[in-house]
């Protein structure tokens, strides 16, 4: 049984998950300074655009994402998807003529803004709810269409009187949403879930033209995502499964998009699939005062630019579109209060004053070994007189029963704690440690140089290592 809308219950567990996948919705959606003028704004969208068919041979866009990933679905189980993407429609802006007509112009000039052609971006979405026992075989196909028309919306002086109007027209959009899952083997009950969105449009260029891509973006689907949500049971994180289920994740195969867990932390029945690359449980930080959708920028930076932007630029970023005025209200609005917050913030604080915590039974005294047969200094913050009792060239660590140290090789596995994109092309290379390294919260790393590097001399006569933790990390047999 397949049905296409959601529950209460379903939309629920959705909220919170649709804060950050609206935060992928909007990723550079308008650039800062906010204005249609602004060259940085003139090529709009780069994540998750679906082409049509018909022109995606002609760009190194793509016209479908394929998504895989695990998951453990209890007995009887649905699994409800939401596909969501913007639909660029495209506004031209017409003044009121004295004979009651309407004309196309580049602006119009009011009071409080200064409205110009600019492509809005329209939010769709697509439900399909399937139970999973519905998935095996062929699976569940979803079909849908967004027809073109056009709409029209005066615009008002101050006085209340009509001196123009706002003209958005949609073009057609076709996509489809299959949905398939097969059952791996093993000790679990296990099901590889595929989804795969594509954009089934049959535009082509006029008269067999080659066409920009300016030509091309109503009839896609831009900034296309999925959220994934089971009614019962739980996906495995692509990003950090469980050692058993290490090989069957790498079989996956994700493109243009990957899946991560999503919604509450601790919990595993929501997936966020992105084109942007994101890490388990993303989140919105508390101290964001609203959506700035520039992708270059962070928000106390941001809000102190547009602060900064003219009476005459401001004007122009508001007729720009309506999210680029809520950010200019946003940033005149700000209390100081909220701006403070946004110059920094430290997570994850540990009571440093006081007493420290009793020895665990067993430990031979406040010095006791971690769980890597490091030595814990019984010291609550730094003191350079501690600063003696470490030696980054002889210090060792312990890693799955080995001793690492300066010398050492070890094979690299960047783990949930990397949100940087480059720490991907390290995974699986090897590296030699140069040195074992302690912070002033008793944390080790170790600086390692990549085997194969043409620079790795010139990082080490420098001291610019590459870092891991140690569960960041395979001991490898040295060489002979």
């Amino acid at each position: 049984m397949t049905v296409t809308a959601f529950t209460p219950a379903t939309e629920e567990r959705f909220a919170l998950a649709r804060q950050v996948a609206d935060a992928v919705l909007f990723e550079g959606y308008v650039l800062y300074p906010y204005r249609a003028s602004a060259a940085k704004n003139r090529l709009r969208w780069q994540f998750g655009v679906l082409v049509p068919p018909a022109w995606g041979a002609e760009c190194e866009e793509h016209e479908f994402q394929h998504t895989e990933c695990l998951m453990e679905p209890k007995a009887g189980a649905t699994l409800s998807v939401e596909l969501r993407f913007l639909h660029a429609r495209r506004r031209t802006v017409q003044r009121l003529n004295p004979d009651g007509g309407f004309e196309t112009v580049p602006e119009l000039r009011l009071e409080d803004r200064v409205l110009v052609p600019w492509d809005e971006g329209a939010e769709e979405h697509v439900e399909v709810v399937a139970a999973v026992d519905d998935l095996l075989g062929d699976g569940v196909t979803a079909p849908f269409t967004r027809p073109a028309r056009e709409e029209t919306e005066p615009v008002l002086d101050a006085g209340g009187r009509t001196v123009g109007r706002l003209v958005r027209r949609y073009e057609q959009v076709d996509g489809v949403v299959r949905l398939s899952a097969c059952e791996l083997d093993g000790p679990h009950r296990t099901l590889r879930l595929t989804a795969v969105v594509e954009n089934t449009g049959t535009w082509t260029p006029p008269d067999g033209r080659t066409a920009d891509r300016d030509a091309a973006l109503p009839h896609c689907l831009v900034a296309a995502h999925l959220l994934m949500g089971l009614s019962a049971g739980s996906f495995l994180s692509m990003t950090d499964p469980p050692e058993w289920a290490k090989a069957a994740v790498a079989s996956c195969r994700n493109l243009h998009t990957w899946p991560v867990l999503a919604g509450e932390p601790g919990r595993a029945d929501l997936v966020l699939s992105s084109p942007i690359i994101l890490d388990d449980h993303p989140a919105i930080a508390p101290e964001s005062p609203g959506a700035l959708y520039d992708a270059t920028e962070i928000d106390e930076i941001l809000a102190l630019r547009t602060a900064a932007l003219t009476d005459e630029e401001k004007r122009e970023a508001r007729g720009t579109d309506e999210r680029a005025a809520a950010v200019i209200d946003l940033a005149d609005s700000m209390p100081p209060e909220v701006l403070e917050r946004l110059h920094g913030a430290v997570r994850g604080l540990r009571e440093v004053t006081g007493a420290g915590p009793a020895n665990p039974v067993g430990a031979a005294g406040p010095g006791f070994p971690d769980e890597f047969g490091v030595q814990r200094q019984d010291t609550p913050w730094w003191d350079p007189a501690s600063d003696a009792g470490f030696d980054p060239a002889r210090d060792r660590v312990v890693v799955e029963g080995r001793s690492l140290g300066a010398g050492s090789r070890v094979l690299l596995r960047p783990g949930l704690r990397r949100t940087d994109a480059q720490d991907l092309f390290l995974q699986g290379r090897s590296a030699k440690v140069e040195a074992v390294l302690h912070d002033v919260d008793g944390a080790v790393h170790l600086a390692v140089t990549v085997e194969g590097d043409p620079g790795a001399d010139i990082r080490r006569e420098q001291g610019r290592y590459l870092y891991f933790q140690p569960d960041e990390v395979t001991p490898l047999e040295d060489p002979v």
